[in-house]
């Protein structure tokens, strides 16, 4: 094991010594918030630690073995102990360095997803549509909740823009590699002479903060217009002003939402996806200035990402940051969206685990 890891759960095991003692006391005990905080950490370490016991008793018993190695009589014995003894090291050493990862917070929330379409016109609406309606499966197999927040509807079928909501355990981790450019070709309908067309979309995931989490915003910040929803982009036309558009002028934010008959409704929407991405500015910012992975596999939903190809006559798809490729985009489409997001999450694992060990901790 890596020096530097060896060192850290050292240090880990006299922090879970020291929170041992300090849970006994009655001072931490009357104090429910710290004491609800000291019982995460502590519950946390012993994971950690309990690991970290087995890996140094088998280091003794590979240690006892290797002396035994040198009787002849018992040298085959031996060896097949510490072969048995070494597979089971190899498992805890990598269980362990899975567990000193640093946890992402926002992997437990819900998320926003935001679909654009982005070039190629109404076939890049279209291919948005079908995003959306992968998003949606995706959300149904895992039973979480989807909640369509607001919609721009293309005339010839599917979306210039949707915001969801999907709200679940653990919803966020596993989407939030989805943010980027998402490229699509194939042959349109519209086209006579069966040429292959390249569209794109754009996407971009953001965690739904906790009200008990979520930074005010000041009033003053924000400049508020209403007016009516009609035509596509709302699902009924109203003959009120209760469509709701907000702009946060620091930052230039601009959300519309019109899909509710309420104003007070579709403002609750609009303040919760401008906070959502007011955040997810802030963390793409700390991104920027400290990353620990060498391939940027957290996408921003701007156009000059490109994560992925959807390629329809080859029924293949290539997501670019992993040089994956498979032939299965029919599967993904219709909600196996795991293929693709199984492999990523495991480079992105391996980058931050090599990074884990290259530095000193």
């Amino acid at each position: 094991m890596n020096n530097s890891i060896l060192n850290k759960l050292k240090s880990l095991r006299d922090r879970y010594q020291e929170i041992e003692l300090m849970l006994t006391q009655k001072k931490i005990i009357s104090d429910r918030d710290n004491l609800k905080s000291l019982s995460k950490e502590y519950l946390k370490l012993s994971k950690i630690i309990k690991c970290f016991v087995q890996w140094e008793q088998l280091e003794d018993e590979i240690k006892n073995v290797n002396v035994l190695l040198k009787d002849i009589e018992i040298q085959d014995i031996a060896e097949e102990e510490l072969f048995l003894f070494n597979k089971k090291k190899k498992k805890l050493e990598k269980k362990i360095s899975q567990l000193l990862l640093p946890e992402d917070p926002n992997d437990e929330h819900s998320c926003f997803i935001e679909i654009r379409s982005a070039t190629g016109g109404d076939e890049s609406s279209i291919f948005a549509g079908e995003l959306f309606r992968m998003y949606f499966r995706y959300a149904e197999y895992h039973s979480w909740k989807v909640d369509i927040m607001n919609v721009s509807e293309s005339e010839k079928g599917g979306f210039k823009e949707i915001i969801i909501k999907i709200t679940g355990k653990g919803a966020c981790g596993r989407l939030k590699f989805e943010s980027g450019g998402h490229r699509v070709q194939r042959v349109p309908e519209t086209e006579s002479q069966g040429r292959i067309h390249t569209s794109t979309c754009t996407v971009a995931v953001m965690p739904v903060i906790p009200e008990t989490e979520k930074e005010e915003i000041n009033p003053s910040d924000l400049k508020i217009d209403t007016f009516r929803s009609s035509g596509a982009g709302g699902q009924h036309v109203n003959t009120t002003d209760s469509a709701i558009r907000i702009t946060h002028i620091p930052t230039g934010n601009v959300v519309e939402c019109q899909d509710e008959r309420s104003q007070h409704k579709n403002k609750a929407k609009a303040l919760s996806i401008l906070s959502a991405r007011i955040y997810a500015a802030q963390l793409e910012k700390k991104h920027q200035e400290k990353s620990s992975m060498r391939r940027v596999l957290l996408g921003t939903g701007q156009r000059s990402d490109r994560n992925r190809t959807y390629n329809f006559p080859q029924n293949r798809i290539t997501d670019h940051r992993i040089n994956l490729t498979i032939y299965k985009l029919d599967e993904v489409l219709q909600g196996k969206l795991d293929l693709l997001i199984d492999p990523i999450t495991q480079e992105h694992q391996a980058d931050m685990l090599a990074s884990l060990s290259q530095s000193e901790l």
